[in-house]
């Protein structure tokens, strides 16, 4: 295969992508990687302010058309209304990638029901919802593409983190059955699993020498992932390049879970 037709299969010209989460941490640097790669961009979240924010910034730097949605993503109602606004302001959307996340961390005895739902609805059940409103519509056009994004935690466990674990783990379950489903009809669902980042989900880490230097020592290259490591796996995932790739999970962790 020539050079050129390598790079192109890389090429997002001509795409949509919607990214939930992609106000901020990693949603936000893979968002404005798919720009520059040449596909329209959607930002959605919470926080209409922020989506805004990050839309601009992304428009400012590649400018390629933006869009910026408010959206709890968490219910069904909010999702349908979303599919619909988006479809009706920024047309089909090729590429979905779920990368809205949270994290709320205790020993179990200290943890409520409130906390589990918290997490898994927003770790586990959006990416459900929203792949169950955005894929049909993918599979109609015959081409599309679901990033789920997980974690290290998808695969091992780390005390203090129960719901987050059993979320990210849950998440491979629906990136393979979701794969299955849509494989004849042009739609790829993978998982991108990060590991330790520094973005504000790891803030707590960040700022705790004792618990940095633990997670450190567990990473066999011996530091923290660049924020710019992530976006050269999220846009393979998203492309042509990743044509014959469905129901896979593709770890970024310095080797984390290698061993």
């Amino acid at each position: 295969m020539q050079t050129a037709a390598v790079f192109k299969a890389f090429d997002l010209n001509g795409r949509t992508a919607l990214v939930t989460g992609g106000s901020q941490g990693l949603g936000r640097v893979i968002a404005e990687t798919y720009a520059q790669a040449g596909a329209r961009i959607i930002i959605a979240s919470r926080r209409l302010d922020a989506c805004q924010q990050a839309a601009k910034e992304i428009h400012d730097t590649t400018g390629v058309a933006t869009y910026a949605f408010a959206t709890d993503v968490t219910k069904s109602e909010d999702v349908a209304a979303l599919f619909d606004q988006v479809t009706a302001e920024a047309g089909a959307v090729d590429i979905l990638a779920n990368s809205a996340g949270l994290n709320i961390r205790g020993p179990i005895p200290t943890l409520t029901e409130a906390n589990w739902d918290a997490v898994l609805d927003v770790n586990l059940k959006a990416p459900f919802l929203l792949a169950q409103r955005f894929a049909p519509a993918m599979a109609e056009r015959g081409w599309g593409r679901i990033i789920h994004f997980g974690s290290i935690l998808s695969a091992v466990g780390i005390t203090y983190r129960t719901p987050y674990a059993s979320s990210k783990a849950g998440l491979l379950g629906l990136t393979r059955t979701l794969a299955l489903e849509f494989a004849t009809r042009g739609v790829t669902v993978n998982a991108l699993c990060p590991g330790v980042f520094g973005t504000d989900m790891n803030k707590p880490l960040m700022n705790d020498p004792k618990q940095f230097a633990e997670f450190v020592a567990k990473i066999p290259m011996g530091r923290w992932g660049e924020l710019s490591e992530i976006c050269p796996p999220a846009l393979f995932l998203a492309s042509d390049a990743s044509s014959y790739m469905t129901g896979q999970t593709l770890f970024v962790d310095g080797g984390w879970t290698a061993q």
